[in-house]
Formats: C-alpha cells, sequence, structure tokens
C-alpha cells in the first residue's frame, strides 16, 4: 500500500515510524527538511519538502497514487485542505486530523465527505473517550470492546495478593476456560505469552473473554470494585473540556488551572464543570488545600508528562483511589507505568490506532484496533479462502509474534483455542508485536 503522510510533526512522525516497520511504501512531505532528515535517516521510508497542503507539495509527492492520504499538521485548517487536493487528485482514501469536534458530528458527515475527507482523527475526543472509560472501570487498565461487547480485551496490572500470580499460563487456562491471556506487559517489554510463561507480581495482563466473565478477573487479579463519583482534573486542556462535556452526569469534576484568563474562560468552554480553582495542582500545599483527599479521582492533562507523572505519585501518596496521566512523551510511558501512577493516555497512540485500522478494514466504523506502546491489537474480517481459514488454529503454524484470542461469529462472541476453526466471515481479535501487522494482513486477506 501507497501512503503519504503530511506533517512530520510528533503524531506525524510516530506514524512514520510504525508504518516503515509493516513493509509499507511510505512518503511523507513536510516544509521543515530538519524533521524529515531525522526520519529519514532512521526509518525505512521517503521524505520529501514541501507544502502538503499546496497542488504543486501534493504534485510532487505523486498524490493522485496514494492508496491512502494521512494529514496531520498542526494545523485543521492545512489538513482539510491537503486532503480536499489529494481527494480531487485522485488519492483513494484520505484522513484529516481536526480539533474541532463539530467536524465529528453525523450530521455533518456528509459535508465533510463532499470536502474530500473520508475520516477525521480528534486525538483529543479519543483520549476523553479513554479517561471517561477509565472512571467507569477504576480497576482496569485498558478496556476494548468488539462488535457492540461481544468480546471484551481488558488490561489489568497484577497485584502481589492475586490468585493467579506465580502460575503457568498453561495451568491458568486448564482451570479458567473463560479467559484467554493474549498478552503481557512486563517492564518495558511486551510477550505474547506460551503455555510456559508464569504470571508475575506487576505484569500487565492483556485477558480476552466475553462481558458476563468480566466481573469475575476483579478477585483473580487481586483488585477490588469501587465507584468514582469526585474527580480532580489539573489542567483545562482540550482533553479536559472534551471530558467533561462527555460525562452524562456519573462523575463531579473539579478542573485546576494554573492561568487565570484560561480559568476566567472555562465555564463559557465547558459549562458542564462543577468547580474551578485557579492554582498550580504541580505544588502539592495547592493540592492539600483543595482537598486532594476528598477526590475518589485524579487526572493529570498539563502540557508537560513529567509534570503529569509527578502529580499522579503526589495524588497516590494522598490515598486517591484511580489516577490518570497523559504522557505525550512516548520513552517516559514505560517509565510512567512502571512507577504505578495508573492509567496512562497518550494521544499519538490512540491517532496511530485508528489510523492503524484503516490499513486493515475499510469499514473503519466497525472495526477497531488499540495501539500499545510496541504491540498492536486489532480486530479483523475473515475474508473467503484467506489462509487462516485453511486448517484449525493449531495447525496453522502462527508465527510467535502474533496470538489469535477471540472471535465474533454470526454475531456471538467466542474464545480462539487450539481447536477453533476460523470461518469467512469472522471477526477475528488479533494481538502482534509492533512490525508483524503485515504479516497478520497476509492470513486474512
Amino acid at each position: 500500500m501507497r501512503i503519504v503522510i503530511a506533517g512530520a510533526g510528533e503524531v506525524g512522525s510516530h506514524l512514520a515510524k510504525l508504518l516503515s516497520n509493516e513493509e509499507q511504501d511510505i512518503l511523507i512531505i513536510d516544509e521543515n527538511p530538519e524533521r524529515l532528515f531525522v526520519l529519514d535517516s532512521k526509518y525505512n521510508l521517503m521524505t520529501i519538502t514541501g507544502n502538503p497542503a499546496s497542488i504543486q507539495g501534493l504534485k510532487d509527492v505523486n498524490v493522485g497514487r496514494a492508496d491512502l492520504f494521512i494529514a496531520v499538521t498542526p494545523h485543521e485548517d492545512s489538513n482539510m485542505l491537503a486532503c480536499s487536493l489529494a481527494k480531487a487528485m485522485g488519492a483513494k482514501r484520505t484522513v484529516a486530523r481536526i480539533e474541532t469536534y463539530g467536524f465529528m458530528e453525523a450530521a455533518n458527515r456528509p459535508l465533510v465527505r463532499g470536502m474530500g475527507v473520508d475520516h477525521v482523527i480528534y486525538p483529543e475526543y479519543l483520549a476523553a473517550q479513554q479517561i471517561i472509560t477509565a472512571l467507569r472501570r477504576p480497576w482496569v487498565r485498558q478496556w476494548f470492546e468488539i462488535l457492540n461487547g461481544e468480546i471484551i480485551v481488558v488490561g489489568v496490572r497484577i497485584g502481589d495478593n492475586a490468585k493467579l500470580c506465580g502460575m503457568q499460563l498453561k495451568d491458568f487456562a486448564y482451570t479458567h476456560h473463560n479467559f484467554h491471556v493474549s498478552a503481557i506487559k512486563r517492564g518495558h517489554e511486551t510477550l505474547i505469552p506460551r503455555g510456559d510463561d508464569r504470571i508475575q507480581a506487576g505484569d500487565v495482563l492483556y485477558f480476552t473473554t466475553r462481558r458476563e466473565h468480566v466481573e469475575d478477573l476483579i478477585e483473580l487479579t487481586g483488585k477490588t470494585e469501587y465507584r468514582i463519583r469526585r474527580v480532580l482534573v489539573m489542567g483545562a486542556s482540550k482533553i479536559a473540556v472534551r471530558t467533561v462535556a462527555l460525562n452524562k452526569g456519573e462523575f463531579k469534576f473539579t478542573i485546576m488551572d494554573r492561568d487565570r484568563e484560561v480559568c476566567d474562560r472555562l465555564p463559557m468552554r465547558c459549562p458542564e464543570v462543577n468547580d474551578i480553582y485557579c492554582g498550580d495542582a504541580r505544588d502539592p500545599d495547592t493540592l492539600v488545600d483543595v482537598g486532594l483527599d476528598t477526590y475518589d479521582a485524579f487526572i493529570a492533562l498539563s502540557d508537560s508528562s513529567e509534570a503529569n507523572i509527578l502529580a499522579c505519585l503526589t495524588a497516590k501518596e494522598a490515598d486517591v483511589k484511580k489516577t490518570i496521566a497523559e504522557v505525550e512523551d512516548l520513552q517516559f510511558i514505560n517509565q510512567a507505568e512502571g512507577l504505578n501512577i495508573g492509567t496512562v493516555i497518550n494521544k499519538k497512540l490512540l491517532a496511530s490506532s485508528t489510523i492503524f485500522q484503516l490499513l486493515l478494514d475499510n469499514d473503519a466504523s466497525t472495526s477497531k484496533c488499540l495501539a500499545m506502546t510496541d504491540a498492536e491489537v486489532a480486530e479483523l474480517e475473515v475474508k473467503p479462502d484467506s489462509k487462516i481459514t485453511q486448517a484449525p488454529v493449531k495447525d496453522l503454524r502462527l508465527s510467535r509474534d502474533m496470538t489469535l484470542a477471540g472471535l465474533v461469529r454470526n454475531g456471538h462472541g467466542m474464545l480462539v483455542t487450539g481447536n477453533t476453526h476460523i470461518q469467512a466471515g469472522d471477526h477475528v481479535v488479533v494481538f502482534c508485536l509492533s512490525g508483524a501487522l503485515h504479516k497478520v494482513e497476509r492470513l486474512f486477506s
């Protein structure tokens, strides 16, 4: 597939890195030659210096031959214009990064498509959705639903008191038939596990199961069920505003920001918020003054990953039950997870998840993909006569860097075992390490 990426900023660079590992034909265009030089020297792709929102710039990258055109510059108007031009010049599919929720509204979709934009990505909205999910299920690190929740993927950190701590996976599978341990995040490494792997305290396990069995994981993983009501947010960012807008009366939000002008404008931007404090939430004394220990959850959404991590550590010391940190510096994610600060949010990974699924399935509205730092989870529809249908799973000799976790057949979810025979039309949940996505695609096409 020929993919053109417009914009070599943080999102574009991360996408280029991930997609170049997947044996795709990648070309990235940006006006900043220094950014392009860094990408050109590290990854298997081509770069061109130019304006991606100009006719000449798009001609230079031969955009008419692009199977997928992705505009992820920091400027929404440039992204929309670039996609409009690219579509008119022959690009098959276009994706634009946006900053305005109106472009996502269903009533405006015909207008957006008429402009030549097939898909829009609003990273702040994706982050807000993930935060709301984390507040609803505070004992879970990640929650991922397939086809109306027929299959659930749950990421949970294993406590010292967990019943399955120290158990080999083959023994767990023998005694607990309703779960498939599909991946293990251990330290800085993600493992696609095998039967002789042993579960350790501190591991983040990714379980695939059906909805009716999710509650059983609470006791197995050493967690306790509790409800979040009062939430303190550090930073009146776009993510914060969108998170409060998604709230349907479930939570009472208080937002803190150190900028007085931002606080003065917040009631207009975010009328649903309950309380607003002007102060620096990075200061422990300030957090004490606002009664940090009376809140059920603390969310750090400042523009500094380090400040967010430290603030969540302070909240943990105050016995706040749930902490969530926006960590945009990828090099800090593993360290943040190692410090056990709770749920980590990263817009780059969320945007990458959406775009990965565009590579795997034309119907992105029903498909889902979750990108971790060094692994992906995808839901794929099985095509007729594809390789994956030729034998039971145990006889397919699948690569060790992937596993088939569950599937939905005729609207009913089930786990995948060695005896499962995949059929055309099945929707299969696949875990794979970064760089293995192209192998998965070959099996299903």
